[in-house]
């Protein structure tokens, strides 16, 4: 059977993965000249990369790290220690750590957080510790009825300091959703604090050996293709045409450089665009209908990721930091980081600005000046004296809409993979399943996608699509 999908990032790519496991021969049709969407990366005139994003990975991933093995690329993830670094603004160019013991969870995130003397007292840690609580004891329901309030207000109402907030928290906040607590809804940071408490890896965190267009989604596709099915960059999406019962017809791809435009028609049909596009590609007749109003309930937020190259080393730390500056979210030397990216002189780094809604319209000269300034606080020793560190060059990739913008409310407008138009169904991390927005979510709701349509359309050898069975928690130890 042919399935049309709309978008070659991850959730387009995985779903077209696990289609072709089940006897399915996937189109995967990408608007742009790159694969990745969310995670997709260029090479400048000097060969160096630059990418959407700063991607690190978590232990807490099992359908990514399940398919990395079926890719046979677990390799690829280089994991870091076991450990959250972040900076303390008050004492610039000193970092406060929670080293997590390997031992059994949640008694090594609880250990990691006694055994942190810089960020919070003993009265804090007991506050913080009592007001997880309810999250872990009284499991899912609870943390999906908590979607009515911001994480700001549930620590409030769980009587956590306002200090840890501000400590731990809108660090965590930026990082994992690019908006800070006071906005974010506290079901995303209670699933995200859930994972890490209950898997013993959790919290570990990983990098790619690459760049995600090379290392992780140019293997998806060649898997794909190996086994019949077809990735087409540069054929954006025109319309979505439609028979007379309101289903799919085809997907009118829109001709370049003077090609006359063209009709691909499949079986089946699937969105994996992001869910701002998909809103203005819908057909007029969709747009009425229940199911698809409820997408103006979502919203991408905006991100920008910053690439920096110094003529120095400025720092030897090999791991994700939390810069806990009001302008940045996290950082990583990818110098050290990234065996493509190695410098043993000098220094790469990735920086992601959060939140980014006041930045997105300033110009890359804005953006990198008031980056640097806040440079200057985290790395003292190098930007003082009479010889600073000079900025060779660098690289400012905005995106305007990015995940979906996990506001308190949201998860009511997260729809379903299956559509009630019969032969279109969509993927995307906005789509319900178990994950934020994140490269984890994009991927899982591939796999429930091409497991939808599966289960709709068998074929003979549909058994050989992989069920969702997480992984085990050693493949992030021992990766």
């Amino acid at each position: 059977m042919r399935v049309a999908i709309a978008g070659a990032g991850l959730a387009g790519l995985s779903c077209a993965k696990y289609l072709t496991d089940a006897g399915h021969t996937p189109i995967v049709l990408e608007s742009r000249d790159v694969l990745g969407g969310l995670v997709a990366a260029w090479k400048d005139s000097d060969g160096d990369w630059y990418e959407t994003g700063l991607h690190a990975f978590f232990g807490a991933y099992p359908n990514m790290l399940q398919l990395l093995k079926e890719l046979g690329i677990e390799d690829r993830l280089q994991w870091k220690e076991h450990t959250l670094i972040f900076n303390q603004p008050d004492k610039p160019g000193t970092l406060s750590r929670f080293d997590v013991p390997d031992i059994p969870s949640p008694f090594n995130v609880i250990a990691s957080i006694l055994r942190n003397k810089d960020m919070l007292t003993w009265e804090q840690k007991i506050r913080f510790a009592v007001g997880l609580l309810p999250a872990v004891v009284r499991g899912q329901k609870y943390v999906e009825d908590m979607d009515k309030y911001s994480f700001l207000e549930w620590l409030k109402r769980q009587g956590v300091d306002e200090r840890v907030t501000s400590d731990v928290f809108i660090a965590a906040c930026k990082a994992l959703t690019f908006i800070n607590p006071d906005e974010v809804s506290a079901t995303i940071l209670l699933t995200a604090l859930n994972r890490f408490l209950q898997e013993r890896y959790g919290s570990k965190i990983a990098f790619l050996d690459g760049s995600p267009t090379e290392r992780l989604c140019s293997p998806i596709v060649d898997y794909i293709t190996e086994r019949g099915g077809e990735v087409r960059l540069n054929a954006p999406l025109k319309e979505i045409l439609l028979n007379a019962d309101g289903t799919v017809k085809g997907y009118l791809i829109r001709g370049l450089n003077g090609a006359e435009d063209e009709v691909l028609t499949a079986d089946v049909y699937v969105s994996a665009m992001s869910v701002d596009p998909l809103k203005v590609m819908l057909p007029k007749p969709w747009k009425l209908m229940e199911f698809f109003k409820k997408l103006e309930g979502l919203e991408g937020v905006p991100v920008i990721n910053l690439h920096l190259w110094f003529d120095r080393k400025l720092t030897e730390i090999d791991h994700l930091l939390f810069s806990r500056s009001p302008l940045l979210s996290v950082y990583a030397d990818m110098s050290n980081t990234c065996r493509e990216y190695a410098n043993p002189n000098r220094s790469m780094l990735e920086l992601v600005l959060a939140p980014a809604k006041d930045w997105i319209a300033k110009s890359d000269e804005e953006i990198v000046a008031a980056t640097l300034a806040e440079l200057e606080k985290l790395f003292p020793d190098h930007f003082g004296g009479d010889n600073p560190a000079t900025l060779l060059k660098s690289h400012v990739v905005k995106t305007p809409r990015s995940v979906y913008k996990a506001t308190p409310g949201r998860e009511q407008y997260r729809p379903a993979q299956v559509t009630p138009i019969a032969n279109f169904y969509l993927a995307g991390s906005y789509t319900m399943q178990r994950y934020l927005g994140s490269m984890e979510g994009a991927v899982l709701s591939g796999k429930l996608t091409a497991q939808a349509i599966s289960e709709a359309l068998p074929v003979a050898n549909s058994s050989n699509l992989q069920t969702l069975t997480r992984p085990p928690a050693t493949n992030a130890a021992t990766a």
